[in-house]
């Protein structure tokens, strides 16, 4: 498991480096990708087991907003991202009503998708937008550097080290070790690239700021193992060889990436 891991993390990092170094639509239109990818997962997990398919009409009309919102959050605003976000609800909300004399139940599907329209294709829209801000690709990179040190960190501490178990019910291989581990990876790869790359950030609200970020992260974990542990399975996919799929990927960074627009934007100030 540990060598997969590292493999495919060689093999996918070029390609991640590439897509945030280019920037602009290239990097929204790999954003739009991994959002597509993620909402087909999140409604495989959701629909399982269930008497609806994954494919049905409202989460068709999800993954296709998902894509809609990423390029949007690129090539407008977030006042217009709100706007799709609203007519999505509203169709849904129209063919719920044109469904729910024979099925009740269907009315379920249309809340499921309203909170993967949220969870994922929303929340990745920041990604987008700290890339087109002021030293976006540091920014993005420095993000990315900090969610995965973390994740990294919490792995192989509550691997070699974990003992007392964070919280069971959700994710029973996790423990308060391995967060431990984590937040101080995130703290010090946070710091190191601080030190490198940004000197002139003031290191106080800094280290708040990634702490803040390691928090984040694990909440987003968690969240996401709740999906997987009430449908009964391990992995969203199986698209990335010992990561799972795109969604186990991006768990953590799906909410640590407004955390960090927060802070650039309202507390650093950049």
């Amino acid at each position: 498991m540990h060598l997969k891991r590292w493999i495919t993390g060689i093999v996918a990092v070029p390609f991640l480096i590439f897509f945030i170094y280019k920037g602009g639509l290239t990097f929204a239109l790999f954003i739009a990708v991994i959002s597509a990818i993620g909402l087909m997962e999140y409604f495989r997990i959701i629909f399982h087991p269930s008497d609806y398919s994954s494919f049905n009409i409202i989460s068709i009309i999800g993954m296709l907003t998902g894509p809609l919102i990423i390029w949007t959050a690129h090539k407008f605003t977030m006042d217009l991202v709100v706007c799709i976000v609203i007519f999505n609800l509203m169709l849904s909300a129209f063919i719920s009503i044109t469904k729910f004399k024979s099925d009740e139940n269907f009315l379920e599907l249309v809340a499921k998708e309203a909170k993967a329209i949220l969870y994922i294709p929303v929340m990745l829209s920041f990604a987008v937008l700290i890339r087109d801000g002021s030293d976006g690709m540091l920014w993005f990179f420095m993000v990315l550097a900090v969610v995965f040190a973390g994740d990294t960190g919490a792995f192989y501490a509550g691997s070699y080290l974990g003992k007392h178990k964070l919280c069971p019910s959700v994710s029973p291989g996790k423990t308060i070790e391995g967060a431990i581990g984590g937040l101080l990876s995130n703290v010090l790869v946070g710091s190191l690239i601080l030190i490198i790359f940004l000197p002139r950030l003031d290191f106080l609200p800094s280290i708040l700021f990634f702490t803040c970020l390691g928090i984040a992260g694990q909440i987003g974990d968690l969240f996401e193992s709740e999906f997987k542990r009430v449908a009964g399975i391990k992995d969203s996919g199986n698209i990335l060889p010992g990561h799972g799929g795109i969604l186990d990927r991006i768990d953590a960074l799906l909410f640590a990436l407004p955390v960090a627009y927060f802070f650039k934007k309202f507390i650093l100030w950049i």
